[in-house]
């Protein structure tokens, strides 16, 4: 036994969404969550909530500490205490930011694909997607959603590509949300860099939002932290009334606290499951015929392949024929319709029968 040993009958008995709204034949690599049971030290600091009931900061928010030092021990960043709010968790963030920077009409920047949330919220507030692949495409933008490492492509940015954007937004006067909850995931060879770390002007017009949740797998437990670098911004949010945007729930708290102040063994060995994983799919997608679209994930535990073979629902004739349920290309922008997206983040034995299934129906299906 190992700390990623994966159960799928634990999987498909327990109250995950990932597998539990599956078939019992169905396979399941839609939902960004992991297969892999939560890190031992979290689930312990979880326990000793449980049994003795709330705990006692009397130095403030630890989670605040923990972000502020984790950034600057393991990403090179060193971000304000002073200027951190904890959230529920990313989707609350660029909500509250939508409402807070931008108003009804206005033009928000995303990189098309995107992940489907962010869209939905974006359009349902009234406010304008903006497709974004170059610097320049941020003329126009209120608010700039940068998503680095990037959902669904695994694309890890370099510091060029950063400070090219950085200068476009100066240039244009964008404030730059950026998603960096996937910072943890990134593999050997690159290396994530803080927008807000890339320059001066960057970090005065950034608004950081991170969360423990995707790289410890604890998602549910709804905790994430923003770093508010524009100072008109912080102000509006502090008018807002006290608790005006709700607070995360004590065990969300604890067990981010644990995450990034006791878990970097655990997250090392991930690591090197998921590298495995990310091999093994890079080797895979070269046996298959035609162009699918792929390139290695630098960072995250997805994968983004294009089968158009397949119709404009690549995902649905997939979970019918070979009983695997992956994410929709279609969800994530109306030009993707022709892809999918694998979450890796399993056993290399499950995940070695998911990609199995999907070679059978598309290599079926280029062969006719």
């Amino acid at each position: 036994m190992t700390a990623f040993d994966v159960d799928i009958q634990r999987l498909r008995s327990g109250y995950g969404v990932k597998w539990g709204a599956l078939d019992p034949g169905t396979l399941g690599a839609w939902v960004a969550d992991m297969d892999f049971p939560v890190a031992p030290v979290i689930r312990r600091r979880l326990h000793e909530v449980t049994d003795h009931g709330y705990p006692h900061w009397p130095g403030g928010d630890p989670v605040v500490a923990a972000f502020t030092s984790r950034m600057a021990t393991r990403h090179g960043w060193t971000p304000s205490h002073d200027r951190t709010r904890v959230f529920t968790d990313l989707i609350q963030i660029l909500q509250v930011m939508i409402e807070t920077v931008t108003s009804p009409g206005d033009g928000i920047g995303v990189q098309l694909p995107n992940y489907p949330p962010f869209l939905a919220s974006i359009t349902r507030a009234g406010r304008r997607i903006v497709p974004v692949s170059s610097p320049g495409d941020l003329a126009g933008c209120r608010l700039f959603l940068l998503v680095n490492p990037h959902n669904p492509t695994g694309r890890v940015f370099p510091a060029d590509e950063l400070a090219a954007f950085a200068s476009a937004a100066q240039e244009h006067d964008v404030t730059v949300l950026s998603d960096e909850i996937h910072a943890d995931l990134v593999y050997a060879g690159h290396r994530h860099v803080p927008f807000a770390s890339v320059s001066p002007d960057a970090a005065a017009r950034t608004i950081t939002a991170t969360s423990a949740t995707k790289a410890f797998n604890i998602a549910g437990l709804r905790c994430a932290v923003a770093h508010i670098g524009p100072a008109a911004v912080w102000d509006a949010l502090d008018r807002f009334p006290l608790d005006y945007f709700g607070q995360p729930s004590t065990l969300g708290r604890v067990a981010t606290v644990a995450a990034w102040r006791e878990a970097d063994d655990w997250l090392d060995g991930l690591m090197s499951v998921l590298t495995a994983n990310r091999d093994q799919v890079t080797r895979w997608a070269a046996t298959l015929p035609g162009d699918t679209g792929y390139r290695e994930p630098e960072g995250t535990y997805l994968a983004w392949l294009r089968f158009p073979e397949l119709g404009p629902d690549p995902a649905g004739v997939l979970e019918e024929r070979a009983r695997v349920r992956l994410g929709r290309g279609a969800d994530f922008s109306p030009e993707t319709g022709a892809y999918v997206r694998i979450n890796f983040a399993t056993s290399p034995e499950i995940l070695t029968e998911i990609l199995t299934r999907v070679s059978r129906v598309v290599t079926s299906s280029r062969s006719r």
